[in-house]
């Protein structure tokens, strides 16, 4: 088994590998896990993938949780893989740790996730666990060492800048005022990053997790 390999099949269902690492003690990881590889979208394709999923038009609760879970656990048995989620019912799985432990993904200046890639759209949607050590390719420093953090001045709440996140005010501020348009392009701090900018996210699907958030 090797990284090139894993990819190319995620890609075939538009998902893309968004680190991995080879677990340690302590990682809360599968007892014979060498290998940790963490899944999410693969912009711009992934929203018509799930759009045209049967879970998505059947308007099943859950779809994006019920597509996963189906998707990827075909993916990891053609890989000889253990499937894991980050949804599901409790203890849940420490996917904020593990994206850490990754190293293409760091703490934000709002303390979100930010990734090389995906920028503040970051969203992990399950990871493949495997028994033997496969090569990861190098990883990057924080993008967050150069930039002028805008994430932090765009939140017209200032819902991020205690800790825990005031949720509270954000789901007020967005079902009535919303003067950053956030329930229809998606959370304004997490589009002012510069990398999120450039990640291809549609509006259409971040409006679909606003909608889910409030409700």
């Amino acid at each position: 088994m090797n990284y090139r390999k894993i990819d190319a099949l995620l890609k075939q269902k538009n998902l893309s590998i968004l680190g991995g690492f080879h677990p340690k003690p302590g990682d809360d990881a599968p007892p014979n896990s060498r290998t940790l590889i963490l899944l999410g979208p693969f912009e711009p394709k992934f929203w018509s993938e799930f759009k045209n999923s049967l879970e998505y038009q059947n308007k099943i609760k859950n779809p994006l949780d019920t597509w996963s879970e189906r998707v990827i656990s075909i993916i990891a048995k053609e890989l000889e893989a253990e499937p894991i989620f980050p949804f599901g019912v409790a203890p849940y799985k420490p996917f904020y740790k593990w994206a850490l432990r990754t190293k293409r993904a760091y703490k934000s200046p709002i303390n979100l996730l930010v990734h090389d890639t995906a920028g503040l759209f970051v969203s992990y949607r399950g990871a493949l666990s495997f028994e033997t050590q496969i090569k990861l390719p190098n990883t990057k420093n924080s993008p967050c060492l150069n930039c002028q953090a805008p994430c932090l001045t765009e939140c017209p709440v200032d819902a991020f800048l205690n800790q825990p996140y005031n949720s509270s005010a954000c789901i007020s501020h967005i079902k009535s005022i919303d003067s950053k348009e956030c329930t229809t392009n998606g959370c304004a701090a997490r589009r002012a990053c510069p990398i999120s900018k450039t990640y291809g996210r549609l509006p259409e699907q971040s409006a679909f997790h606003m909608q889910a958030f409030i409700k």
